[in-house]
């Protein structure tokens, strides 16, 4: 108990006993025993006709409590069976009893096992007088059960010869005469005639689990009550030391799984059902996750619990790698790929931990035009079906939240407009069961108008419109409704034209799910408190009066967080060569921040170790989706990253060296398949060149993964690598994961691994002081290469109330297309010459950025016409899915 308390000096070991009836005799030794040692002590004390589901029930409650680390079942044998026994958690078994510590003991691992005290007590009683026990004969009379098993194995260990008797067994006297000792195991009390007994034998009297252990003790008999009582103790703080042990960092023991990648490569669907993924608990297990951070969704996915920081608080973080991309073409360049085939080349080849962590796909892409987002070929997340379907259904969580809040507003807008403030008052503060009180939620916007009354009957006629009237203006609502697909019919409609909503008529729109703030939230995020906050503070709107209005205002904050509440846990999965992958928040660079989750990251950097690495990914190119991952997610997270991975690909670069437009579903032009050299080096010289001098912007090394199709040449590869490393890469390389899994990407690893050790020079664009319009201005001119920004009316105005709002100070999210650094998506390379117009901005304060909309751009994309989804269909007998890729 010193040597625990000296590594854990808060730790207080807890024992439990469950007793039936209140006979406290036995209760009483151990707390004297507790006591002493220094143990806290719980009892729960059940009715004596108790039922054996009732014990249970007590049972598993003890099992979820960290606080208790054993559990004692003082209880009549009749209620000791093998359900009851084997319910309660083996880690916490102090008395030894369930099948997996008894068999444990009967194999001789008692590194995990708990010896029942009764049957230590014994052995030790046995070997007091330090005579050697090797080769003496011991009889146990009533030895049935755990207990006889347990001690069998002891006796026959220690090397003694064992005889099980009944209490009625014929010819118990002529086995009593020839032992040296006798165990009385049985529930009812029995004497052994000292005429029995041969010269120096012993007899130790057990005792009932259920009466007492005492007994009287005279020349030539034990008791064991009080040593039982000792023991018991002893495996408490053994209990409890192994789960403080349990808590520290446990190292990787990883098993990759195989990959025989086949020539030519197989359909990405076909690759994925053709690995036998590990079970998601057993992966867990690998990587050092607890059995309670963990709550599996099926075989194959889990959400993990956020105490997982909390434990590992005191672990260093592993190495931190950003893979962004250059201007893509409409079809992708494969930074999800790339981060799949980098974490399997770490880990399943170089043997180093590393953690994927990938945003989840939404509906609207995988049904629309670029399909899922689980990587390909040879390097993907698996099963890639849930991967891209549903998942674990955050984004529908976060779909409820947001609909929850729009659907509030205009209710509340109504009933305001049709309603007195005596009326309304009555209706948000009723009387229930002739009580009435403020919720908690109403409490604190008292408190922010300043009215500290808790009597509903004691505001004034003023304080009572103050409270009730939220003055919501129609016109100056900018919450939105969303859903995740693309359904450009959305962009602009008008609700509330039923009857039953009086006219009351406004335009709205809906935007897609991944682009709601709550979306946002969950991404930057750091714990469930935070979460919380976060969403009461979004502003929705204003008043007639000018005054922002918040979801804590409309009363539904609470409400938001308990949709959000398992949503807030990131999703674990793995790759094709078994390697862990963290899926959380949400893509979508170009209308939202298009980053992987803070609080993903960041268990992963506690996982991974000192010497591991976490790779994580950002939307689109390095002048969006890098760009907010370093200005808004490295504030929120206080997170620097090692490395910058920038993905290009022959095919992208030819398009910014002057190669005609590609669209998805056409054939790519000649110029993509032959090869060119000129229009590589002119996509180099250009856009790869100053999407590595971004990164340089912000004093972070760049490793350039060339991401490599079979169209490309030798030649062209070759170029792209010095061009690359001329512009200031610390290193390029190509990379053929898609075609041969994590040992396509063997030399990315070795060279993401040299750059993490570089120095590093980490910095924001801009301070947060910064004024909103420079703030903007200088995302414009030294990441796009606009000469100026030209804000229209609408934007000016809505930066003007900002700032009087005192939003000034948040970071900037730039809603901008992604296939140009400009603001116009046919100019490709580096646009030079042009102004960037800001058509609006928003304020996501929730969140906490300032969100300006860039030229046209649109929060709700559309569908093509011809979407994914002509493709996906389903096998009614076998339930497979087909069409994804």
């Amino acid at each position: 108990m010193e040597a625990l308390q000296r590594s854990h000096p808060s730790l207080i070991p807890t024992l439990a006993i469950i007793q039936a009836g209140e006979d406290d005799r036995l209760l009483e030794i151990n707390k004297k025993m507790s006591g002493k040692v220094g143990l806290n002590l719980t009892q729960i004390c059940l009715p004596r006709e108790c039922t054996e589901d009732e014990i249970i029930e007590e049972v598993l409650k003890l099992n979820q409590d960290p606080r208790v680390h054993g559990v004692y079942l003082h209880l009549p044998p009749v209620f000791l069976t093998g359900r009851v026994l084997n319910t309660v958690n083996p880690e916490k078994d102090i008395d030894g009893m369930s099948d997996l510590n008894v068999g444990r003991l009967a194999r001789g691992d008692v590194s995990q096992s708990f010896t029942p005290p009764t049957a230590n007590a014994v052995m030790q009683l046995l070997a007091r007088n330090d005579a050697p026990l090797d080769g003496k004969t011991v009889v146990v009379v009533g030895g049935e059960g755990p207990l006889g098993i347990a001690l069998q194995c002891l006796l026959q260990r220690g090397g003694m010869f064992v005889h099980n008797c009944h209490r009625n067994s014929e010819g118990l006297e002529k086995q009593v005469m020839r032992a040296d000792a006798v165990v009385l195991l049985g529930a009812e009390r029995m004497d052994i005639p000292p005429t029995w007994l041969r010269p120096g034998a012993s007899v130790i009297h057990c005792g009932s689990a259920f009466l007492t252990d005492e007994c009287e003790v005279d020349a030539s008999s034990s008791g064991v009550g009080a040593l039982t009582a000792v023991l018991r103790m002893q495996n408490v703080v053994q209990s409890s030391s192994r789960w403080a042990q349990q808590q520290q960092y446990r190292p990787w023991i990883l098993r990759s799984l195989k990959l025989q990648p086949l020539s030519p490569v197989p359909r990405d669907i076909e690759i994925s059902r053709a690995q036998t993924p590990k079970a998601i608990d057993q992966l867990a297990q690998e990587i050092g996750l607890l059995q309670e951070e963990t709550e599996a969704y099926g075989r194959t996915k889990a959400k993990v619990r956020l105490s997982l920081l909390d434990r590992l608080r005191e672990q260093p973080d592993g190495k931190y790698v950003l893979v962004a991309g250059i201007t893509p073409t409409p079809l992708g360049e494969g930074k999800s790929t790339v981060t799949i085939g980098l974490v399997q080349a770490l880990t399943a080849h170089l043997k180093l931990n590393s953690f994927a962590c990938l945003r989840q796909p939404s509906q609207g892409p995988t049904f629309g035009v670029k399909g899922g987002a689980a990587g390909g070929g040879y390097a993907q997340v698996i099963p890639m079906e849930e991967f891209n379907l549903h998942l674990t259904g955050d984004i529908h969580a976060i779909s409820a939240a947001n609909n929850l809040v729009a659907a509030a507003i205009d209710a509340r807008m109504l009933h305001e407009a049709t309603q007195t403030d005596k009326a309304l008052y009555s209706r948000l503060v009723p009387s229930v069961n002739g009580v009435r009180c403020f919720s908690p939620i109403q409490v604190a916007r008292l408190r922010r108008l300043g009215i500290n009354e808790t009597d509903p009957s004691a505001l004034t006629p003023q304080e009572v419109s103050s409270f009730v009237r939220l003055d919501l203006d129609p016109a100056k609502v900018t919450w939105q409704r969303v859903v995740d697909t693309n359904d450009r019919f959305l962009r602009k409609i008008t609700v509330g034209q039923a009857n039953t909503e009086k006219g009351h008529m406004r335009e709205t729109q809906f935007d897609i799910a991944v682009a709601s703030e709550i979306m946002a939230i969950l991404a930057l995020t750091d714990g469930l408190g935070d979460m919380k906050t976060r969403l009461g503070r979004m502003v929705v709107g204003s008043s007639r009066s000018g005054q922002p209005v918040t979801a804590e205002d409309l009363g539904v904050s609470g409400a938001l967080a308990v949709l959000m509440k398992d949503a807030i846990k990131p999703t674990l999965m793995q790759t094709l060569e078994g390697t862990p992958v963290f899926v959380h928040a949400g893509p979508f660079a170009n209308i939202a921040h298009g980053n992987s989750s803070v609080l993903a990251d960041k268990l992963a950097l506690k996982l991974v170790g000192e010497d591991g690495f976490v790779v994580t990914e950002a939307g689109f190119g390095a002048d969006i989706g890098m760009e907010k991952f370093f200005n808004i997610k490295c504030r929120s997270s206080g997170l620097r990253p090692n490395v910058v991975v920038l993905v290009a690909t022959v095919r992208a670069l030819k398009m910014h060296g002057g190669g005609p437009n590609v669209s998805a579903g056409s054939p790519l032009p000649k110029e993509y398949i032959n090869e060119n050299l000129s229009l590589v080096a002119g996509g180099c010289s250009t856009n790869l060149k100053k999407q590595i001098e971004i990164a340089h912007l912000f004093g972070v090394p760049v490793v350039v993964a060339l991401n490599v199709f079979k169209t490309d040449t030798q030649a062209e590869i070759d170029l792209v690598c010095r061009i690359a490393k001329e512009s200031g890469a610390s290193d390029a390389v190509p990379c053929h994961h898609w075609a041969l899994g994590g040992r396509g990407s063997l030399d990315l690893a070795q060279a993401v691994k040299r750059a993490s050790n570089q120095p590093n020079h980490f910095q924001f664009l801009y301070n947060q002081e910064t004024p909103i319009v420079e703030k903007i201005r200088m995302i414009a001119q030294k990441v796009y290469g606009a000469d100026d920004i030209k804000l229209s009316v609408e934007a000016q105005a809505k930066i003007d109330y900002y700032n009087q709002q005192g939003y000034g100070n948040l970071p900037i999210c730039m809603a901008k297309t992604h296939l140009s650094l400009s603001h116009m998506p046919e100019l490709k390379g580096v646009p030079t010459g042009f102004t960037l117009p800001i058509r609006d901005v928003r304020a996501s304060v929730g969140a906490g950025f300032i969100y300006p909309l860039v030229g046209t751009m649109s929060t709700m994309p559309g569908l093509p016409t011809r979407p994914c989804f002509y493709d996906i269909d389903l096998d009614p007998v076998t339930e497979e899915i087909s069409g994804l890729f």
